[in-house]
């Protein structure tokens, strides 16, 4: 019988792949990330899939926007996902191939192809479908957080409107057999928290400058009084 990974497992296999320290202002997001897919990953009824690697890349590429060094980005997503035994490259070229497919079709016609016994040529309608016709589909923020990635590509214009989202987003709920109150809230807390890091990474830039030309004029104040002092 196969042992079930630990949480301590995992963290313990991230650091060997990312060895450097992490960012502090950051850290809390990582280290939440790496438990959230550890979770998953040793769930029984959870299988990957690319709507899912959207929203492990998509909730990654927001919120760790403006980290430095910035090199260590991509050091630290691989960890990521190798910490769950997954392919970091898989989940890249998956992600982009759903924002891709995305661009293809309107929100509308996406709920539409659901609920059409037709076949089709679109690898992401495929994959909603089969979620759909899952019973026991585990249900996850990160799959949630990839299909508004999709939504955010395919209607930019229309997921900006309070009404209009709530509207696509009940439709489509429905559509995958998904709990909409619990749906909405997980995306209303990640707009929340995507706000609150800007905001914060805004103060942080504001303080950055701010010392920046204190050190300048400190400089330029030296040099002046230098000048004065060899002129004398």
């Amino acid at each position: 019988m196969d042992t079930v990974r630990t949480v301590s497992d995992t963290k313990r296999d991230f650091y060997i792949h990312h060895s450097r320290p992490i960012n502090s202002i950051y850290r809390r997001f990582v280290e939440e990330l790496v438990v959230e897919m550890h979770l998953l990953s040793v769930n029984l009824d959870f299988s990957y899939n690319p709507i899912y690697a959207l929203g492990v890349f998509t909730s990654f590429e927001r919120f760790m926007q403006g980290y430095r060094p910035e090199a260590d980005r991509e050091s630290i997503f691989n960890a990521l996902c190798q910490s769950v035994v997954g392919n970091p490259d898989q989940y890249r070229q998956d992600a982009r191939e759903m924002l891709h497919q995305a661009k293809e079709m309107s929100a509308t016609a996406l709920i539409e192809s659901l609920n059409s016994p037709q076949a089709t040529n679109s690898r992401l309608v495929e994959i909603l479908r089969e979620v759909a016709q899952n019973p026991r589909f585990k249900y996850s923020r990160l799959f949630v957080i990839g299909l508004y990635a999709i939504l955010a590509e395919a209607e930019p214009e229309s997921i900006k409107k309070l009404e209009t989202r709530n509207q696509i987003l009940q439709q489509l709920s429905a559509a995958l057999n998904l709990p909409a109150e619990k749906l909405q809230k997980d995306l209303d807390l990640y707009r929340t928290n995507l706000d609150k890091m800007d905001q914060l990474l805004s103060v942080i830039e504001e303080a950055l400058e701010a010392d920046r030309k204190k050190r300048e004029t400190a400089e330029t104040t030296w040099v002046s009084s230098l000048g004065k002092l060899s002129l004398g």
